[in-house]
């Protein structure tokens, strides 16, 4: 019985990862395909027209705060430097319990003022609304409200107070090209379809050489587990996320950076205030409204680094982050059950949810399982050590293959980094991620789906920053 244990084991592991594998064949000639085409795409828009032109859309960027006062009058100047021509910049204090709305009040010289906030979409209650005295900042508008356990209770907030037809959502803790609105509108002025949503690449800004809030030297983070992350968000969002854009199935845009059509987000409901998956969420719901509404649209994402945020230094906050990413996965795919497999739903029911349902929320569980029966093999005896071997040696030097090449892709392509050694420290992390970073991965994951099962409580909560006001490395 065991043998035969053991045999399915061994086929279902091996077809598993095969499929997986083909998989990410596939999004890598589809992302070279996607990135080929944006790279030779000669657009009529270029960057001074859109400066210039009085139909160039308005942007509300959205940022949620909730106890940044360590960087947030870096980031909130970064913000109000971006290069549009009509934006206007909303912070939301979350119910900060630091100094956060103080420093804002004094930096930006805030004053309570009357405002029309209508609240299209229901949040917990709004407290105060603060404009500056200053005309110098009279793009800037802060939002003071209760705390409502989530982001996505404070990105509605945010939402409701904006003023323009899009919203670009991003986190306080993030550093913006200063590009980043005239990169991100393209997609939706350039395309035939309603394009609801515009994604693009995250990096660390962790070790990365900031002044007043721009980034001036590009460098892959110095920890090892902020540069676990960098080499895992360009896999994800270089191979992944731009090869599925160009057959509209992108699953999520990155809470981190996205720019939205408000209308239709406000018509889909906005965020789910109780999720901590805000970002699949809401595409989820976009999406689901312009179906059954028989609706075109599409979901787009660029293949340009236009946003660093500060990556978690340490274990204690990745564990944060992945536990509480973690439960919103698996949140995300009770609230949304009647999706999954429903051809309604098109390219989302049948192949954006399936796959993420097959091979990033099974994934974990299967993998966890698996070493539980190899343990027991290995304690009974009964392990085939050379089948044991062949299926190591297959899945580990494919993973080692499909990082390395997108690494590298990335540095042909857009050349961010300025030596070949910061090339070098990335690519050493694909040989290290299959023995340190994924079981870490693996295991919060897994923590994160216990804690969702159990009901324990949970709030969005804070990272601990260590701020930008570092000392300044000597460039190469």
């Amino acid at each position: 019985m065991i043998e035969q244990i053991r045999t399915i084991y061994e086929y279902f592991i091996f077809f598993y990862a095969t499929s997986l594998f083909i998989s990410y064949i596939i999004l890598a000639i589809l992302s070279f395909i996607g990135i080929s085409r944006y790279k030779g795409y000669n657009s009529e828009l270029d960057d001074n027209t859109l400066m210039s032109s009085p139909l160039t859309p308005g942007i509300s960027v959205v940022a949620p705060a909730f106890n940044e006062g360590l960087t947030i009058i870096t980031n909130v100047r970064s913000l109000l430097t971006l290069n549009y021509p009509l934006f206007e910049v909303i912070i939301i204090n979350d119910g900060s319990k630091d100094d956060t709305l103080e420093k804002l009040i004094e930096e930006f010289e805030l004053e309570e003022t009357p405002f029309a906030y209508v609240a299209k979409i229901k949040t917990k209650p709004v407290k105060r609304i603060f404009k500056s005295r200053n005309p110098a900042y009279s793009i800037l508008t802060v939002v003071d409200k209760e705390n409502g356990g989530t982001k996505a209770d404070a990105s509605n907030a945010g939402i409701n107070a904006s003023s323009f037809p899009y919203y670009l959502c991003t986190d306080v803790d993030c550093i913006l090209d200063r590009n980043t609105l005239l990169k991100m509108i393209k997609p939706i002025l350039n395309s035939k379809k309603n394009v609801i949503a515009v994604g693009a690449v995250l990096r660390m800004s962790n070790s990365c050489d900031i002044e007043e809030g721009i980034i001036t030297r590009v460098r892959p983070p110095k920890g090892i587990i902020p540069r676990f992350q960098e080499m895992e968000y360009i896999r994800a969002y270089l191979l992944s996320k731009m090869g599925w854009s160009v057959v509209n199935c992108v699953p999520n845009i990155s809470g981190g950076l996205g720019l939205f059509d408000k209308e239709v987000a406000v018509r889909a409901g906005g965020y789910d205030p109780l999720s901590h998956a805000e970002d699949m969420d809401l595409v989820t719901r976009m999406v689901s409204y312009m179906i059954n509404n028989k609706q075109n649209y599409k979901v787009d994402y660029i293949p340009l680094s236009c946003c660093w945020t500060e990556g978690p230094p340490n274990m204690r906050i990745l564990n944060r982050q992945r536990t509480r990413w973690g439960r919103g996965l698996i949140q995300l795919f009770y609230e949304h059950r009647k999706i999954l497999f429903n051809r309604k739903y098109k390219n989302m029911g049948l192949i954006v949810y399936p796959f993420a349902f097959l091979y990033e929320l099974l994934a974990p569980v299967i993998e966890a399982l698996g070493w539980i029966f190899f343990i027991y093999l290995i304690l009974t005896n009964q392990v085939n050590w050379y089948n044991a071997f062949i299926i190591l040696l297959y899945s580990y030097t494919f993973s080692v293959m499909i990082s390395t090449m997108v690494i590298l892709w990335d540095q042909i392509t857009f050349k961010y980094y300025k030596t070949f050694r910061e090339v070098l420290s990335l690519v050493l992390m694909v040989f290290l991620e299959s023995f340190i970073y994924h079981p870490l991965i693996m295991f919060f994951a897994i923590r994160g789906y216990y804690d969702y099962l159990t009901s324990k409580e949970f709030e969005w909560g804070s990272m601990t920053r260590q701020g930008f006001d570092q000392p300044k490395q000597k460039t190469s």
